[in-house]
């Protein structure tokens, strides 16, 4: 058995029927000529006959009354409660009504009692494609890792015809070479004497930025939690119910913006996504007279770390002050994000990951309590940025058009956008609480806000 980090258990502590804390992925595909109308089926019943799970996927969690909580290897898992096929009727399956009908699957919260992970097949999509709805608690791995495990599952080939399901692959982070105990000891204590003070340290330093901020001492060293308005339509209290919306821009009309504002592809998003949230609240009757602030988790993995589990922070990121010149905005983001990457690049990971769940614990609070309603949240909205394959992947030759990252909501934040680049295209996941209303609408200000920066910079 191994242990949770503290992390990870922060994910059990949070998680309520009404806020589930579970990940997910939908993949869109297109059957691949001349198969026939059972394709899908057929690829169900053949993950059925992948019975020969791997960690994390055939683990289930073990609550502790003296200690943290840990992992534990299910004796008997039974793929029929995890492995599920679906067909949408004919006038209800369109693209709208996918998002819908995965929206509802992403409602309840996962069986602590089996593995945490679940695989829809959703087939009667129009034109010939189905769809993959994967699921798995968010215990198990971060967004970066979720992305990088469905894509080692997927084939580059569409003459590649093996199927390899994400619950039977080897999955980094999980075998430990033996050490004597006596050198294993030495590294443990050394590593966390190194860690406690540079989180003592970076802690400080983080403390000392906020109140330099707080003072107006200094301008976005970095974005103060807990100061974002509470009386937008995008915060309060986390509810049950869950809704879905995604949008899409081609990664080489935003490759022209980059190119002519030496910009990056974060810069020009958080741009697109100001605007639309700005205009999305006018058109609710919300005008904000300071900048929105979001939240933005950041890895903090070392390169090359294939580990399960989260290893991520989230810090708090000022946008632009309220203009309607779309240029002016994307310049005032990317001055904010570059503070931002100062601030993090002057402290150890350690000290973002103690700084997150400090800020997280105050929020959790404030939600445990039903106060989110009263009380300032942490931001306005979450905003996640997980990067993708840059070519086109394939599963028993099906190719897999689109992937759109379903997340979770934090506490306080009734919205959750996650940004996913794949095969040349920008995806926008947004994932709301059901009560936020016109969802949809906000994905047609993404794409507005974009046309508008592209006008202002390009035309």
């Amino acid at each position: 058995m191994s242990k949770l980090s503290f992390l990870d258990f922060g994910f059990f502590i949070a998680e309520t029927a009404a806020s589930p804390k579970h990940v997910a992925g939908l993949l869109i595909c297109k059957r691949p000529a001349k198969s026939t109308t059972a394709f899908a089926r057929n690829l169900y019943r053949e993950y059925l006959t992948h019975s020969d799970l791997k960690a994390p996927f055939d683990r289930v969690v073990e609550f502790s009354k003296t200690g943290m909580p840990s992992w534990k290897t299910a004796t008997e898992v039974d793929l029929s409660q995890h492995i599920f096929f679906h067909r949408l009727p004919r006038g209800g399956n369109d693209r709208h009504a996918l998002y819908a009908f995965v929206a509802k699957l992403h409602e309840p919260v996962l069986d602590r009692s089996r593995p945490l992970w679940e695989m829809h097949v959703i087939d009667g999509l129009a034109d010939g494609r189905f769809a993959l709805y994967q699921k798995i608690h968010h215990a198990y791995a971060d967004g970066v890792t979720m992305s990088r495990w469905i894509a080692e599952t997927m084939a580059s080939d569409p003459d590649d015809l093996q199927v390899w399901p994400l619950w039977t692959q080897k999955h980094g982070g999980h075998a430990v070479k033996r050490r004597k105990a006596a050198q294993e000891v030495a590294q443990s204590v050394w590593k966390e004497l190194a860690d406690t003070t540079q989180r003592a340290m970076g802690v400080g330093r983080l403390a000392a930025m906020l109140l330099l901020e707080g003072a107006k001492l200094t301008k976005n060293a970095i974005a103060l939690p807990f100061v974002s308005s509470a009386k937008t339509l995008l915060t309060g209290q986390v509810t049950a119910g869950r809704q879905f919306a995604a949008t899409g821009i081609a990664m080489d009309r935003i490759g022209r913006i980059r190119d002519r504002t030496r910009s990056t592809v974060n810069h020009v998003a958080l741009t697109c996504l100001d605007g639309a949230l700005r205009r999305y609240l006018a058109d609710q009757g919300v005008e904000l007279k300071r900048p929105i602030t979001i939240q933005m988790p950041v890895n903090l993995r070392r390169e090359g770390d294939k580990s399960a589990g989260n290893k991520i922070g989230i810090v708090q990121v000022e946008l632009s002050p309220p203009t309607d010149d779309p240029y002016v905005r994307l310049r005032n983001i990317g001055y904010s994000l570059r503070n931002v990457r100062a601030m993090m690049d002057s402290v150890a990971p350690v000290a973002i990951e103690s700084y997150t769940i400090l800020t997280g614990l105050v929020a959790q609070g404030a939600e445990t309590f039903k106060l989110s309603d009263r009380l300032p949240p942490l931001s306005n909205a979450m905003v996640s940025n997980v990067p993708g394959p840059k070519e086109y992947l394939y599963i028993k030759g099906a190719k897999m058009e689109e992937m759109h990252p379903i997340s979770t909501l934090p506490p306080s934040n009734l919205l959750n956008i996650t940004l996913f680049s794949y095969a040349g295209t920008l995806y926008f996941g947004l994932v709301a609480a059901e009560g936020l209303p016109d969802l949809q609408g906000l994905a047609g200000h993404v794409q507005t806000a974009f046309d508008e920066l592209h006008a202002c910079i390009l035309e």
